[in-house]
């Protein structure tokens, strides 16, 4: 991956951050004929539509096409747009339907959810979203996460063993924007505990999580769809720049915005600088699933019970195997569902036994899928696992 330091010692502070290092990067222009899969580019964005990349992975090209996706997020502008990335607009709707009823739950629970970057209590968010859905609606969950382009991209950039949290962001009319920020995992510390970490560390948190949006409405560039600022994830002292001053004055001058249509995903570098727009409309619900992949080698941000979120969802994906889903369709679904990383682990108790690693939770699902087990079966060796791996 490749990055423009701003000192090549090995350690950044905020002495190391250069408004004028931090022009040359964001300034260029992205150039189409290096993305050859990619439709337009659009103020600087890769636009992609989805039924043609579906077209070239059918065709034998899916390796080429997740080396330009992973290219596009680490040397090009950062962040991609899949237009109609899920063409079913029935799956989406049934997965808002969802969503609002949990966000009804939630405001008559009396609970607050609060918000990152922005004044809480302004807008509706839902944490763990991927969890709280699984076990509201395992069918709609399952027909969501199904989603082969989430799949192409979440493995293209961190490959296999990903995991995915979920959160969801409702901007209400009228909301304000968020500050101008980084994300997950230095972009959530502060500007003294993120200059602790060595520079090394600051090339290598990008590479840990690909965050994501998927368009659960038609967004107008009035609803304020996020802000984002191509090409700034390449800024190496990035994680120490995005709360300075200046550099704020600069994005809140020169970030761009795109609409988005129902369905559609936008994927970008956790190092991008970005934040959600105001929503200057009067009858928009801004309502975006954000995505939070994480690579096998990290830790999520949220505390998923993906034993449960297995439990649940384990009967659909024997019903839909008996009426005739493939093996890929149901690997995506156990993706979404079960810990894709055998580690941590107690070694005492959880030995490998095949190699150097006990199986996945998700090893134990696919296999349960790929045997037919009982639900029953397969919640009594889900427990057995989680308590081999304890201390």
């Amino acid at each position: 991956m490749s990055f423009t330091s701003a000192v090549p010692g090995a350690w950044l502070s905020e002495q190391d951050c250069d408004l004028d290092a931090f022009r040359a990067l964001v300034e260029q222009s992205t150039d189409l004929a290096g993305f050859p899969y990619a439709t337009s580019v659009e103020r600087n964005v890769l636009v992609y539509d989805s039924d043609g990349l579906r077209k070239s992975v059918a065709g034998g090209e899916r390796r080429e096409v997740q080396a330009e996706l992973a290219r596009a997020f680490a040397d090009g502008p950062g962040i991609v747009v899949l237009q109609g990335a899920f063409p079913d607009a029935s799956v989406v709707d049934r997965t808002t339907d969802v969503f609002d009823a949990l966000i009804a739950e939630q405001l008559a629970s009396g609970a607050g959810a609060g918000d990152h970057f922005a004044k809480p209590g302004a807008n509706d968010r839902v944490w763990n979203a991927l969890e709280k859905a699984a076990l509201y609606d395992p069918e709609a969950f399952a027909d969501y996460y199904a989603n082969d382009i989430l799949a192409l991209v979440s493995a293209a950039w961190l490959g296999p063993g990903y995991q995915i949290t979920s959160q969801v962001n409702v901007v209400n009319p009228g909301g304000a924007a968020q500050t101008v920020h980084r994300d997950y995992h230095l972009g959530f510390l502060s500007n003294e505990a993120a200059a602790g970490y060595p520079a090394h560390v600051h090339r290598l948190s990008p590479v840990l999580t690909l965050q994501g949006a998927v368009a659960h409405c038609d967004m107008p560039v009035e609803s304020g769809p996020t802000m984002y600022l191509p090409h700034s994830q390449k800024y190496e002292p990035g994680y120490l720049a995005w709360r300075l001053p200046a550099f704020r004055a600069y994005f809140e001058a020169h970030h761009i915005q795109l609409p988005l249509a129902k369905g559609d995903a936008a994927f970008f570098n956790p190092a991008l600088f970005h934040a959600a727009g105001t929503n200057r409309t009067t009858d928009v619900r801004r309502m975006a699933n954000l995505l939070q992949v994480s690579s096998a080698f990290g830790r999520a941000m949220e505390t998923v019970d993906r034993e449960a979120v297995s439990n649940a969802v384990f009967p659909v994906l024997l019903k839909r195997k008996s009426e005739g889903a493939g093996e890929e369709w149901l690997d995506t679904v156990v993706a979404a569902c079960a810990e894709g990383y055998p580690f941590p682990t107690n070694l005492d108790s959880d030995p490998p036994l095949d190699g150097l690693a006990p199986p996945s939770q998700a090893a134990v699902v696919r296999r349960a899928v790929r045997e037919e087990w009982t639900p029953e079966a397969l919640r009594e060796e889900l427990r057995a696992g989680t308590e081999r791996r304890e201390s």
